[in-house]
């Protein structure tokens, strides 16, 4: 299962999977937003090669403003992830206190 919407102070919140069959919903919403600069992943459990696919183009997208992308809440799981693809120096990372 897997879940996206407006969370607190105007971050995007996930939940659940975002793995391939996830990604055009995904995108879809982050599409009609205008440039969200923080996800909020503490009910992110798992992504895939195709869901960093989509933290990419949003990535891209706020570049062109001038902004990065921020990222809280991290689980231990989803930020080694990000450790080994290199996807940890493109965005603001925050991991859970």
């Amino acid at each position: 299962m897997f879940e996206i919407g407006h969370g607190e102070h105007g971050s995007i919140a996930f939940t659940g999977r975002l793995d391939a069959a996830q990604c055009a919903k995904a995108q879809a919403f982050l599409d009609a937003q205008p440039a969200p600069a923080e996800f909020d992943f503490a009910g992110l459990e798992y992504i895939s090669s195709a869901g960093l696919g989509v933290l990419l183009k949003a990535h891209k997208r706020l570049l062109a403003g001038g902004g990065k992308l921020r990222l809280v809440n991290v689980n231990h799981h989803i930020h080694d992830i990000f450790k080994y693809s290199g996807f940890d120096q493109l965005f603001d990372v925050n991991r859970p206190g």
